[in-house]
C-alpha cells in the first residue's frame, strides 16, 4: 500500500482511522479519576521519544523557526488533548467522535472569520447543518461538561489548522510535529506536577495506556502522509469519514455502546454535508494521472483533512 493510486490511498485512509480509533480507545480504558494531567505529560514525553528516530528531518539549524506560532498551537494542542479525554471518558465512544468530526465545519467558519474566505452554498448548508446536527447527537436534556469537552476539543483541532498557515511553509512535518510536542512539555509537566501536589497517586497503567496512544495515533499520522503525498485530497478525503464507522463498531462491540436514532440522524446531518463537498470539489479536479512529484509534506488529520499536527 504505498497510497500511489486513489484506491491504495483510500485503503490506508481507511485503516489509519482504525488505528486512530484505537489509540482512542486506550484513552478511554483510563478509570474514573485517572490522573488525566500525568496521561498528556507522558504521552508528550511518549511522542518525542517515537519521533527521534527522525531527528534527520528536523532542520536544527532553524529548530526554533515560527516559534510564536509554534508556541501557541502547542498549547491549545494540549487543551484540546485534555479535552479529548475529558470526552471519551464520559460519552459513548461514538459520540464522541461524531463530536470531533465538527471541526472542518469550524475550520470553515474560522477561515470566513480571519482570513475572509467565501463560503459556497454548500459550504453554508454544511455549517448549518452540522451545528444542529450536533445538537441532535447531544440533546440539550443530556447536555454537560462531557459535551462542552468534545466541543473544545473540535475547536482546539479547527484553530489549530487554521493557524498552519502561519507556520513556515519549508519546515517538514516530523519538525512541525516534534516542535509541537516539544513546547508541550513544560506546561504539560507544570500541570502534572500540581496534580500529583494535589494528592493525585502514581498509577504504572497510565504509562503503558499513554504509550498506546501515542503509538497508535503516530501509525494514523504515518499512513495518512502516505495517502495524501501523491493523490489529490479531494479523491480520497471522504474516506478519512470511516473513522465515525469504527468508532460505532468498536464502541458497540468493546464497550456494549449501541447508538441511537439521535445519534444516526445527527452523525448524517454532520458528516453528509462534508462529503458532498468532497465529492463536489473531486468533480470540478481536473483529470489527471499519476504525479511523479510528492506533495507537500502535510499530514491530514481525523476531522476531515485539516492539516499538520492537528490530530489529538
Amino acid at each position: 500500500m504505498s497510497g500511489k493510486t486513489v484506491n491504495s490511498a483510500i485503503l490506508l485512509l481507511v485503516l489509519g482511522n482504525a488505528m486512530a480509533l484505537v489509540s482512542d480507545v486506550f484513552i478511554k480504558l483510563l478509570e474514573p479519576g485517572a490522573p488525566i494531567l500525568q496521561f498528556a505529560f507522558l504521552r508528550c514525553l511518549i511522542t518525542l521519544a517515537f519521533l527521534l528516530p527522525l531527528a534527520r528531518k528536523i532542520d536544527r539549524n532553524n529548530l526554533f523557526s515560527g516559534f510564536r506560532v509554534h508556541a501557541i498551537r502547542a498549547h491549545i494542542h494540549l487543551v484540546g488533548l485534555l479535552c479529548m479525554v475529558v470526552a471519551l471518558s464520559n460519552l459513548p465512544l461514538a459520540t464522541a467522535n461524531a463530536v470531533f468530526y465538527v471541526a472542518p465545519i469550524m475550520v470553515m467558519v474560522l477561515s470566513v472569520l480571519f482570513f475572509r474566505e467565501s463560503l459556497t452554498p454548500l459550504s453554508v448548508f454544511a455549517v448549518v447543518s452540522g451545528f444542529f446536527g450536533i445538537i441532535v447527537i447531544l440533546r440539550p436534556m443530556d447536555f454537560n461538561w462531557a459535551a462542552i469537552a468534545a466541543l473544545g476539543s473540535a475547536l482546539a483541532l479547527a484553530i489549530n489548522a487554521v493557524m498552519v498557515r502561519k507556520l513556515p511553509k519549508d519546515q517538514s512535518t516530523v519538525h512541525k510535529l516534534f516542535l509541537n510536542y516539544l513546547l508541550m512539555v513544560p506546561a504539560s509537566g507544570l500541570l502534572a506536577a500540581w496534580e500529583w501536589q494535589k494528592g493525585a497517586s502514581w498509577q504504572p497503567e497510565v504509562l503503558y495506556i499513554a504509550a498506546g496512544s501515542a503509538v497508535f495515533i503516530l501509525v494514523y499520522n504515518i499512513t495518512v502522509l502516505l495517502a495524501y503525498r501523491q493523490v489529490d485530497a479531494n479523491q480520497v478525503t471522504s474516506a478519512e469519514y470511516t473513522g465515525l464507522i469504527w468508532a460505532v463498531a468498536i464502541g458497540w462491540i468493546w464497550f456494549n455502546e449501541v447508538p441511537d436514532w439521535w445519534f444516526l440522524v445527527g452523525s448524517m446531518m454532520v458528516v453528509v454535508p462534508l462529503v458532498l463537498i468532497g465529492l463536489n470539489q473531486r468533480r470540478k479536479a481536473p483529470a489527471r494521472g499519476f504525479n511523479p512529484v510528492p506533495k507537500q509534506d502535510e499530514p491530514r488529520n481525523r476531522a476531515g483533512s485539516l492539516s499538520a499536527g492537528t490530530t489529538l
